[in-house]
């Protein structure tokens, strides 16, 4: 089958753009890692002794368990990402702005994830899981966003099945509901925000798929 120069810039177009967005949530990924301390034993004037590091890494178990949750979750969006743009076509500027702004939240990802990190256990605990749900809320209203502009005709496939895109529109209206309900429990109890945050990811890990 014989394509036209019209097509080839299409693909090419998208192309760019899944690139880009790919490097992006790469990035924010890798920023995560920044924010896992190490410990300064000598610092303290404690004697340098395998027992004292290793008591002082496990105090920093907060750090890690929010490196974990959010390295995840921007994975699984990735992959959310990733299979909604295999049914796109071409991309025009609303798409590429819409794709933007879910971008720039993703990048924004490390910063309440350092926030978890270091008040988790203080009384701000409560604060700071707000703060990291809140930038979820956005996420998600951002990745609604994002399908609505995907899936207008022009831009999404032709041959991209009604199934798949119905069913990543009931998935993503529960984004921002999911998200909140986790967000307004962290007014009450830190640690079922935090237990909601992660049933979330592993959630929409196991949805995920949209074959």
């Amino acid at each position: 089958m014989k394509i036209s120069q019209a097509d080839k810039s299409a693909e090419k177009e998208t192309g760019r753009l899944e690139a880009f967005s790919d490097g992006v949530f790469a990035i924010a990924m890798t920023l995560l890692v920044l924010e896992l301390r190490v410990p300064h034993l000598a610092a303290g004037g404690g004697a340098v002794t395998g027992r004292a590091l290793a008591a002082a890494l496990a105090k920093e178990w907060p750090g890690y368990f929010a490196f974990v949750s959010s390295f995840f979750t921007i994975l699984v969006m990735w992959v959310h990402h990733h299979n909604l743009f295999r049914l796109v076509r071409r991309a025009d500027a609303r798409l590429l702005f819409v794709n933007g702004l879910l971008l720039l939240l993703v990048t924004a990802v490390p910063f309440p994830t350092a926030v978890i990190a270091e008040y988790l256990l203080t009384p701000a605990a409560k604060v700071a899981c707000a703060v990291y749900g809140g930038v979820f809320v956005l996420i998600a209203f951002a990745f609604q966003l994002v399908l609505r502009s995907a899936s207008r005709p022009g831009i999404v496939s032709p041959d991209a099945p009604e199934q798949i895109l119905r069913r990543f529109r009931q998935s993503y209206k529960l984004g921002p509901i999911f998200y909140l309900i986790s967000t307004l429990a962290a007014l009450i109890n830190s640690w079922l925000s935090m237990a909601i945050f992660t049933a979330l990811w592993i959630f929409w890990a196991l949805n995920a798929s949209f074959e």
